[in-house]
């Protein structure tokens, strides 16, 4: 298998982030790749939309139970998200 040399940690690309922001865009990206708004997430999840939102930018930290019902929603392990 062949490693691409001009790929890097996806954390790595983020330097100046906080750990909550870098969190908060594995969640828009993972939204994004199933092609959800945040409205729609919010009703699949029961978590409200402005939650999310504020998740996403980096404001509001995800626990384990959201984390597990985020990661149910957008086919993804819950661990990404703690």
């Amino acid at each position: 298998m062949k490693i691409d040399s001009d790929l890097i940690p996806w954390r790595e690309a983020y330097p100046k982030c906080s750990e909550a922001q870098l969190i908060g865009k594995a969640l828009a990206g993972a939204r994004y790749k199933e092609g959800l708004t945040q409205v729609q997430l919010a009703k699949l999840t029961s978590i409200p939309q402005c939650h999310i939102s504020e998740m996403e930018n980096g404001k509001r930290t995800i626990g384990k139970e959201l984390a597990k019902r985020l990661g149910k929603a957008l086919n993804i392990s819950y661990r990404v998200f703690l």
